[in-house]
């Protein structure tokens, strides 16, 4: 189909990689340890979301030249570390009780959750680049169909990739639960998803 090839075999190595710990796996597990299931659900929306704009990006051509161009990789890199940095120094320094917050968030709260999640995602470019270098290897060289072929592959690596993102904000907001009905241990778990944001924002901008 499409000139796809192993496809067996795409999803299989595509499913390890999504279990392997990367930013947005531990994005939404600090999201969802601080401000519950419902945050942590938009927030692996959202990062699905993000993946599957790097899927477009790719299948017409903007991954190759953001791949190409030092100065645009360094630019969307950049960019996605700032805004990592800035999202964790506003949570290090918020003075809201987040032990006060609702547990079933407002829409707007998942609203803000989930634009949070596809920005940090659409601004990696090692994402892009991921792209670029794994989805090809299952397209047939002679394939007449190839942005058909990257589609496919792509959108199936974003819904095994939502599908765990979705298992982490389930399972790391029932750990959260135990502890933000305390209002000093939510203060803390607020403060502790704030430096990971910044954490994430600095491993990237320094990263190779």
């Amino acid at each position: 189909m499409f000139g796809i090839q192993d496809f067996g075999v795409f999803l299989a190595t595509g499913i390890v990689l999504n279990l392997t710990p990367g930013p947005d796996s531990l994005y939404i597990f600090g999201r969802s340890m601080a401000h519950g299931r419902g945050a942590g659900v938009a927030s692996a929306l959202g990062v699905g979301a993000g993946s599957i704009v790097h899927t477009i990006a790719a299948a017409v051509g903007l991954s190759t030249l953001i791949a190409a161009s030092a100065t645009a990789f360094l630019a969307v890199k950049y960019a996605g570390a700032a805004y990592l940095v800035f999202l964790g120094v506003k949570m290090l320094f918020s003075q809201a009780p987040v032990a006060a917050a609702p547990s079933s968030f407002t829409s707007s709260s998942s609203a803000a959750a989930f634009r949070q999640g596809m920005v940090t995602n659409v601004l990696n470019p090692k994402v892009a680049l991921f792209y670029l270098a794994f989805l090809p290897q299952f397209i047939a060289a002679d394939s007449s169909s190839k942005f058909a072929a990257f589609l496919t592959l792509g959108l199936a690596f974003v819904a095994t990739g939502t599908a765990w993102c979705l298992c982490i904000a389930w399972f790391s907001s029932l750990l959260g639960n135990r502890f933000r009905s305390d209002a000093t241990v939510a203060k803390l778990l607020n403060r502790a998803a704030g430096a990971l944001f910044v954490g994430l924002g600095v491993r990237l901008a320094t990263s190779d």
